[in-house]
């Protein structure tokens, strides 16, 4: 079986990533969510990150695991994030820590190599990489968490002026906060 791609990422409502602001604070999880990605860590084996993502994640969870007042699904997902593989690609970054490699260039044979190698999904992040990700036609799968919020603006989950695609519905699930995991495949990748 080959590795898939999947984009996943919280959105509000209205389709956004970030607040005008570049704030996700309205994302933060709660403890069945949050429990939820813990779960699905199981179903990957790499993070792609892009820059601002890839700072964002290692601003915090190298250290999580040592809080004190961090609750245990948050100490297990900070242990498994270390022990992952990422793939940082940037080609402003000097260096990347925390059982990452750096990319600069030749995104797609990249990720080619990086399917064609035996493994499970790879968890793709941050809108600005995807947004590359999606002109090369490399996502397998869609996963939005919609939360019950609208921002009014931000940064889009799925970049603007991007060419039409048709996606399949996957799946659905509800949690207990309102937020609603809709995943897709796009109907002309690999996957389809």
């Amino acid at each position: 079986m080959t590795r898939r791609v999947v984009y996943s990422m919280m959105v509000s409502l209205d389709g956004f990533v970030e607040d005008a602001d570049g704030g996700i604070g309205w994302s933060e999880p709660d403890e069945e969510l949050h429990r939820y990605f813990n779960d699905q860590e199981a179903h990957i084996d790499a993070h792609l990150y892009g820059r601002r993502l890839y700072r964002l994640m290692a601003d915090h969870w190298p250290t999580a695991d040592e809080d004190p007042s961090a609750a245990d699904y948050e100490i297990a997902y900070a242990r498994t994030w270390k022990s992952v593989p990422k793939i940082v690609f940037s080609r402003t970054l000097e260096s990347v820590d925390w059982n990452s490699r750096l990319v600069r260039e030749e995104l797609a044979e990249e990720v080619a190599r990086l399917k064609s190698l035996p493994g499970k999904d790879m968890d793709l992040g941050g809108p600005g990489l995807a947004a590359s990700f999606m002109r090369l036609g490399l996502i397998d799968e869609y996963q939005l968490f919609v939360h019950p919020v609208v921002l009014g603006s931000g940064k889009p989950y799925f970049p603007p002026g991007g060419d039409r695609q048709e996606l399949r519905l996957l799946g659905t699930r509800t949690f207990g906060s309102g937020v609603v995991l809709l995943r897709y495949r796009p109907e002309l990748s690999a996957a389809a």
